[in-house]
């Protein structure tokens, strides 16, 4: 098993079709195939702020359904799956983008890339563990004694992380770094929080470096565990972006 881990998109596909192109993929039907075989690995939160939610939704949603790649959900994707089944969700924090997207495109097609992303996200399983390179993707990461279980806290988990509850001075959730009590085995690929440069702690990996923020969209390759970046195109927004002592 060859996998390249994608950070969190969040309607970037420009930068997206940079960094396939960057890992050695070829557009075969207008999907990026790899020909050494590699697959590649969303670890959630595909829409929501960038300029093209819509066109990472068909992308990731014609290669996990030819077998070509992987994804779990973000919180992002988990609250525009929320909506789009009609539940009560606030249209902000970046879903008023991908909103604004499917609301601009004709019924017909805004029913087909509906189907498409409700269908994505629930063949989608919460986390995924593989063991065959020894890693484990998770959006926002799973601590130890999670591994392997299922269940509210588990979801909460790996969709927000190790949140406390609170908000900082910016109105963000506070969470604990997990990362730094992770004394696993597997590796756990994750994203959620953007970081200026991937974050390896332990064997864990954050490759969240804000693409949409204006920093840069970066891949982790597996078993190689190597990271290969393109820069963003979008303007930088330096109070997203979280250090670590």
């Amino acid at each position: 098993m060859k996998i390249d881990f994608i950070g969190d998109i969040h309607g970037c596909l420009p930068e997206l079709l940079n960094l396939f192109h960057e890992l050695g993929y070829e557009l075969k039907d207008n999907l990026p195939v790899h020909p050494d075989s590699r697959q590649p690995f969303f670890i959630g939160d595909l829409t929501d702020r960038g300029p093209d939610s819509i066109g990472v939704i068909e992308l990731a949603y014609h290669l996990t359904e030819a077998g070509l790649g992987f994804y779990v959900p973000g919180n992002h994707c988990d609250k525009l799956y929320r909506y789009l089944l009609g539940n009560n969700v606030q249209v902000k924090h970046g879903l008023e983008t991908t909103v604004s997207e499917l609301q601009a495109c004709e019924p017909n097609k805004r029913r087909k890339l509906t189907n498409m992303f409700m269908q994505l996200y629930k063949k989608a399983p919460l986390y995924k563990q593989l063991p065959e390179i020894n890693a484990i993707a998770a959006h926002a990461g799973i601590k130890e004694s999670l591994i392997g279980k299922e269940g509210k806290k588990v979801k909460s988990f790996v969709l927000y992380g190790d949140t406390t509850g609170e908000m900082d001075e910016l109105g963000r959730p506070v969470r604990r770094d997990w990362a730094k009590h992770y004394h696993g085995d597997d590796w756990i690929i994750y994203g959620h929080t953007p970081v200026m440069d991937a974050r390896i702690m332990h064997h864990t990996i954050n490759i969240d470096t804000g693409c949409v923020f204006g920093n840069k969209l970066t891949a982790c390759r597996f078993p190689e565990r190597t990271l290969y970046s393109v820069p963003s195109q979008q303007p930088f927004v330096n109070e997203k972006f979280r250090s670590f002592d």
